[in-house]
């Protein structure tokens, strides 16, 4: 059951950034992986006209949601497109999410997940100000797929932040995590690793951390730092700067092994408003 992570640093042309990813996604398929994840923002960085892409993509105009189920056919391969901006597609007019896609291998939109925290932000960097807010809705489910490497649960970059989504994930039979991101290089410098091992030891899933890896437009800069890790906390693969294609298996009777030895599922006391409580308390 092998997956990839895939590493870019997208610029503000899609069609060229389309055409990179193209070529990793290759690599990934050709390297064995079922499963490929993209990072955020993988079509466009750095472009103000998030609106219209999102509109032209949930019109059928755009090149994003073509370009997806063809690579996935072509490469009979599983994909994370990372994100994109995408409005309900029955509602093409209104406010884009950014949203998360699982795609099968015969171009079929599986499950979409639409970030639940956006990044309104103040960071010591050349930028200074980040507000998602401006560009996107909130999303407002979790969201676990069926694949062919295990059970999926989605999320974005700063979702990292919060635990109780993936709290929400594991209670949902996630055994993998995908977080396709762009950090920042100044809080990724600060919190990337910790926050990426933390969410993979607590629900003891593997976590898949697509990243956008250098500078970009705006201007923007970004940590990189892609990695694969394990429900022990293992970093099995990691990528500085540049782009990457990360690769590794899911050992599913090591993962079994290590929910049966540490069952910290069943040992929760703290319960979000509608979990399930073990039968014992109810």
């Amino acid at each position: 059951m092998s997956f990839a992570v895939i590493q870019m640093v997208s610029q503000s042309d899609v069609l060229a950034n389309l055409a990179q990813a193209r070529r990793l996604l290759e690599q990934a398929a050709a390297g064995g992986a079922q499963l490929a994840v993209l990072p955020e923002n993988f079509a466009a960085m750095g472009r103000r006209d998030v609106a219209a892409i999102g509109r032209a993509e949930a019109l059928g105009d755009g090149p994003i949601l073509p370009w997806l189920k063809l690579a996935a056919r072509d490469l009979n391969l599983w994909i994370v497109a990372g994100t994109l901006p995408l409005p309900p597609l029955d509602h093409p007019d209104a406010k884009s999410n950014a949203c998360s896609l699982l795609i099968d291998a015969q171009g079929q939109i599986v499950a979409r997940y639409d970030k639940l925290h956006l990044f309104d932000v103040d960071v010591a960097d050349a930028r200074g100000r980040y507000r998602e807010s401006d560009d996107y809705a909130y999303g407002n489910q979790v969201v676990v797929a069926d694949t062919p490497v295990g059970r999926l649960g989605l999320t974005v970059c700063y979702d990292l932040r919060f635990p109780e989504l993936y709290s929400e994930l594991r209670a949902a039979g996630a055994e993998l995590i995908t977080a396709p991101s762009a950090f920042t290089a100044v809080t990724g410098a600060a919190h990337w690793d910790v926050l990426i091992r933390a969410r993979a030891i607590e629900t003891q899933c593997y976590l898949l951390a697509a990243a956008q890896g250098g500078v970009h437009p705006g201007p923007r800069e970004t940590y990189g730092h892609g990695a694969i890790v394990d429900p022990w906390g293992r970093v099995l693969a990691q990528q500085d700067q540049g782009e990457a294609v990360l690769l590794a298996e899911r050992d599913s009777s090591e993962q079994a092994s290590i929910r049966a030895r540490m069952p910290v599922a069943g040992h929760r006391r703290f319960f979000s408003q509608g979990a399930q409580r073990p039968a014992s308390e109810r």
